[in-house]
């Protein structure tokens, strides 16, 4: 029997008496519950829970901290999936009743699990409740597919991506917009500065290349150059919301420095990256950004981690 995927979002705003969480009265089974809905074809989790969360509520959200996944079986006997993430409300619309939803309603974390209709849904908003505040978000990522060094003949900062790194550039892009980030920026070799392309046509945005956020020169000190990319990561998480792409031989090194985890924990297959929860500088949750591979089989989803991304 086919799992029937899902995701959705414990959507939270700042109020009077501390946080609030967004959840939906569905008329179809009269019950309240957090906002989410079906995977459409091919599409990526993460993707799809911004989406049913505007859909279903009108409110425009950033996707902060990967939540606990919820696995139950439907009325009508079917298996199903929920991803879920933490997600800041950025704007609302104004909402109204649908056939889908017709109450929305916000409440202080602790009304919101005890209005929910169903366990499992108590159990991702507690699981919410237990995160740490969180100041900024980012979206990381290493170039997509080059080709070979060996293969190219000029300077190697000048290596561009191949067709299958076009591909892998273009179905990052829709990842990293949902940080609705202000700045782009990218190691200062021609592939890191590619990969953003497609997200900067989608954005209107210029992209600044960065020298603090290149591999280290022959002779340069690693840990100098993972130390100088972390500050700069830091400084950016500072100033809000940024899509930014780097190499290989420095994110592992600048992640594990700012999250105090080992660099090993944070190695990036190209075209792949991190959705990165900061709290006052240090990255307090990682969630792997593994978009569809462009040249795999038709409508592909990518692989989705069910465990939490906190450090």
């Amino acid at each position: 029997m086919t799992t029937v995927r899902a995701a959705g979002g414990v959507v939270w705003r700042p109020g009077r008496a501390g946080v609030e969480v967004c959840v939906v009265h569905r008329p179809r089974y009269d019950d309240w519950s957090l906002p989410k809905g079906k995977l459409e074809p091919g599409e990526h989790p993460l993707v799809a829970a911004v989406r049913e969360v505007g859909e279903e509520t009108d409110v425009r959200a950033i996707p902060q901290v990967r939540l606990p996944r919820v696995n139950y079986v439907m009325r009508d006997g079917i298996p199903k999936t929920v991803d879920y993430w933490s997600m800041r409300a950025c704007g609302e619309g104004g909402f109204q009743p649908h056939t889908e939803v017709d109450e929305v309603r916000w409440l202080p974390v602790e009304a919101a699990a005890q209005q929910l209709t169903y366990s499992h849904d108590v159990r991702v908003v507690r699981e919410f409740a237990s995160l740490r505040p969180v100041t900024a978000v980012l979206a990381l990522v290493r170039h997509a597919s080059a080709g070979k060094r060996g293969t190219w003949a000029g300077p190697d900062d000048a290596r561009p991506l191949d067709e299958h790194g076009l591909g892998q550039a273009r179905a990052l892009a829709p990842l990293m917009q949902l940080v609705q980030p202000g700045r782009l920026l990218a190691a200062t070799v021609r592939r890191c500065v590619q990969t953003l392309d497609p997200l900067a046509e989608r954005l209107d945005l210029p992209i600044e290349a960065d020298p603090a956020l290149d591999e280290p020169a022959p002779g340069q000190d690693p840990e100098g150059n993972a130390h100088a990319a972390a500050g700069r990561l830091a400084r950016l998480a500072a100033e809000g919301a940024a899509a930014v792409c780097s190499q290989g031989k420095v994110i592992p090194g600048a992640l594990a420095r700012l999250s105090g985890g080992a660099a090993n924990d944070f190695a990036t297959p190209k075209g792949t990256g991190w959705l990165l929860a900061f709290t006052d500088g240090r990255v307090v949750a990682a969630d792997r950004l593994v978009a569809a591979d462009p040249d795999g089989p038709e409508s592909p989803l990518p692989a989705s981690d069910d465990s939490s991304s906190r450090l």
